[in-house]
């Protein structure tokens, strides 16, 4: 489908929407930030935020003018609707406290690595940084965090909140952030409180306990005393792959439903784009997404790169996290992975840049000057090229109020946003129908037929489920490129995910075969620094149906809205320089939009439908036996070996040599490929080799930093594999012979078992 861009107007009235003013029950769209620092974040501080408090932040997002941490002048492109100022409450305002000559504080011997005396020595600095990262693996020191300390500080930002909160015009909510860096893993969440009036005397830190169960205890003891709060986790792309677990807690204990339900009453959000990168998905996870390498960045946070130490990538995206959620629903009966989507930005200058023509970085002195910047200074791990301006967070609330707006992201009406405000409505039910958006009251007609972005689909009235799919460009940004539909199912141990392009600008034709629709024409001028929205649309919208619904099985949908190319802002900050772009980013962008999902259970009885997986206790109640380490060598080592996914019907070899590396060959780019395989399509089409050993009888691979074993079981003269993620099923068949046609237009079967079996979408 394709669309052509709307009259200017309208959409200029509809993008007017946030301002109203009146209670709506259709609700408008409110933009803010959910993640920002002060001077009074004691790594803020360090960076040489010496100016500015939590005040200044809401007076920035209404459109104040304040000083950068360097001393020029910063001002917000667009003001936002409501933020929440989120300071580290670890040790809050201790930093400033050391370093203001003549304090207490600053004479006690605890404080002294914490001084800096020379701000202007980058080496001192970091020494100060690094030390304050090792607080948080140390007893928690006493003097900082006594209630005359730690508890005055939070009491005077309950006190700016208030005095910088205007009903109707502007929320200022009363909030913090909840520290935990174990071993340099981010598991750092953002609290948010619904009523300035109901707090506890002091936060909850990492100091009291990093891990995440703790707090979710915590926030539970809080509620059950008439406190409303929910958590935002962010940064998922730099927590090492300990966000998203799947067999085990921080703790060690085995991941249950009393867990999933701790987690989702309490962690609502996930905050899916940020100055340090986005967190939906990675191009090792998503190798059929052209759009999943978009502004990568991974990391340990105060981790010096020379340490050699890389990140896991399972387990830190979100949406891999969505996809195993519903495997663990279909499995072991609950889902610990149903957030919505936010956007924030983790500045530590007070403000923030939410446009790339406005970015004056997010770490002081680190990165404040654009020589700074496109030098490429690294601190703490981190190449500041590879930053970006912040995300915000879209909400559909009755009104901009505290209450009203708190009420949106507990029930994660919410939407993420790259920096532009790009407004993005997703209504899934089963009685829309194509005029739908045609009416006038459509909004409400999304109500009343169905669930917003956030809900459950209810039970099932038609053969598939509807989704009216809407949004509306920034004014000030670029246009719009396309919204897609992004799909998550899961069968047998096994999660897939498919883009659907759903609506566009202008005349391009899908692909015949993969239904993608191609690029939108770059108007960018790279020597210039420049763009024209000359292509794209102001809106776009459609009523979809999925054409590959199964209703026995478990799945997820979201959108994502993208903008036309535009340019990075390193591109901007080069042709401003009068020097080339740096090449270890792309030069331009595409800014976008993640609505919150919508889910879809299928009911007991559309479960009878799903065929049956083939599990490894099936395997061993039936007889079969685990191969061991030298029975493997024996199997595979020197050979090739042909195997069959018995979940999708897709066939490949992988080929084992002598000296510990394999190569897989035959699948397609069109194959249907379960989660967590990397690009085995183009691994394919290169024959590139990738490492693999044979231990504790289990064959052994790894996608990137994560070992995944493939354990093989004998039945009679039949073998099964099961790899380790793939929660207890055996979905892999080998056959005793290479299959005779690979091609659809091959005839004959193949002779391998079960050649017959139909290809499950």
């Amino acid at each position: 489908m394709r669309i052509l861009a709307t009259g200017i107007v309208a959409a200029l009235v509809v993008a007017a929407g946030a301002s109203a003013q009146e209670k709506n029950p259709e609700r408008n769209a409110y933009f803010g930030d959910e993640h920002i620092h002060t001077s009074w974040s004691v790594d803020a501080f360090l960076f040489g935020n010496h100016l500015t408090g939590p005040g200044d932040a809401l007076e920035y997002a209404q459109g104040k003018t304040i000083k950068h941490p360097l001393g020029y002048d910063i001002k917000i492109d667009t003001p936002l609707d409501f933020m929440g100022v989120t300071d580290h409450s670890e040790y809050v305002g201790v930093t400033r406290e050391a370093n203001t000559p003549g304090s207490a504080l600053s004479k006690l011997p605890e404080a002294q690595p914490l001084i800096v005396r020379d701000w202007n020595d980058q080496e001192e600095v970091q020494k100060a940084f690094l030390f304050l990262l090792s607080l948080t693996s140390r007893p928690p020191i006493k003097a900082f965090t006594s209630p005359q300390v730690a508890g005055s500080i939070w009491q005077e930002n309950v006190r700016l909140a208030d005095q910088n909160n205007h009903p109707g015009k502007f929320t200022a909510f009363c909030s913090y952030e909840w520290t935990s860096q174990f071993d340099n893993r981010n598991l750092h969440r953002n609290i948010f409180f619904r009523d300035c009036a109901k707090v506890p005397q002091m936060p909850f830190t990492a100091l009291d306990s990093w891990h995440p169960e703790d707090l979710w205890k915590w926030m539970d003891t809080q509620r059950s005393a008439g406190i409303e709060l929910l958590a935002i986790s962010h940064n998922a792309n730099l927590s090492d792959g300990w966000m998203y677990p799947t067999d085990v807690d921080s703790l060690g204990r085995p991941i249950d439903a009393a867990w999933a339900a701790s987690r989702d009453r309490n962690e609502r959000l996930v905050e899916i784009k940020q100055i340090k990168g986005q967190s939906e998905t990675h191009p090792l996870l998503s190798p059929s997404d052209e759009f999943a390498s978009y502004e990568i960045n991974s990391y340990l946070l105060g981790l010096p790169p020379e340490s050699g130490r890389i990140p896991h990538i399972l387990g830190s995206y979100g949406r891999q996290a969505l996809k195993d959620g519903l495997t663990m629903q279909d499995v072991r009966g609950f889902n610990p992975y149903k957030p919505g989507m936010a956007g924030g930005s983790d500045s530590h200058n007070t403000g923030s840049p939410y446009r790339q023509d406005n970015f004056y970085g997010g770490h002081g002195i680190n990165d404040g000057t654009v020589e700074t910047r496109m030098a490429g200074h690294n601190f703490g791990g981190i190449d500041v090229r590879l930053l970006n301006p912040a995300g915000l967070t879209g909400v559909w609330a009755e009104e901009n109020t505290r209450a009203s707006i708190w009420d949106a992201m507990y029930r994660k009406e919410t939407f993420g946003v790259s920096g532009p405000h790009i407004k993005v409505r997703f209504f899934g039910g089963w009685e829309f129908v194509a005029d739908t958006l045609g009416q006038a009251d459509w909004v409400k007609a999304g109500y009343a037929n169905g669930v917003p972005m956030g809900g459950d689909l209810p039970p099932a009235k038609s053969k598939a489920p509807t989704f009216l799919v809407w949004a509306v460009k920034d004014p000030t940004s670029g246009n719009l490129d396309r919204i897609q539909v992004i799909k998550g199912w899961t069968r047998s141990g096994q999660s897939f995910e498919k883009i659907f392009d759903v609506v566009w600008a202008g005349d391009r034709k899908p692909d015949g075969l993969t239904g993608a629709v191609p690029p939108i024409e770059s108007t960018v001028d790279l020597e210039n620094a420049t763009y024209t929205n000359s292509v794209g649309a102001i809106e776009l919208k459609t009523v979809w149906t999925d054409p590959e619904f199964d209703p026995s099985l478990h799945a997820f949908y979201y959108v994502r809205v993208l903008e036309i190319p535009t340019p990075r802002w390193t591109t901007l900050q080069a042709h401003q320089l009068g020097i080339e772009p740096p090449a270890i980013v792309p030069p331009t962008v595409q800014e976008r939009a993640w609505s919150s999902p919508i889910w879809y259970t299928p009911s007991a009885e559309a479960r009878k439908g799903a065929a049956p997986g083939i599990t490894v206790a099936d395997l061993v109640e039936k007889g079969a036996k685990a191969l061991g380490t030298d029975q493997l060598k024996a199997l595979v080592v020197g050979k090739a070996v042909w195997l069959r996914n018995t979940v999708t019907g897709d066939q490949f070899k992988i080929s084992y040599d002598s000296h510990g590396q394999s190569t897989i060959l035959h699948v397609g780019s069109n194959a249907v490929l379960p989660s967590e395989v990397g690009d085995p399509a183009r691994s394919s089409y290169e024959v590139t080799p990738a490492p693999y050993s044979i231990a504790n009888g289990k064959v052994v691979t790894m996608l990137g930093q994560e070992p995944l074993s493939v354990s093989i079981y004998q039945l009679g003269g039949e073998y099964y594999g099961a790899r380790s993620n793939e929660f207890g099923y055996a979905n892999y068949a080998l056959l005793p012979k290479p299959p005779l046609f690979l091609h659809p237009l091959g005839k004959g079967e193949t002779s391998g078992p079960g050649a017959k079996d139909e290809h499950p979408r």
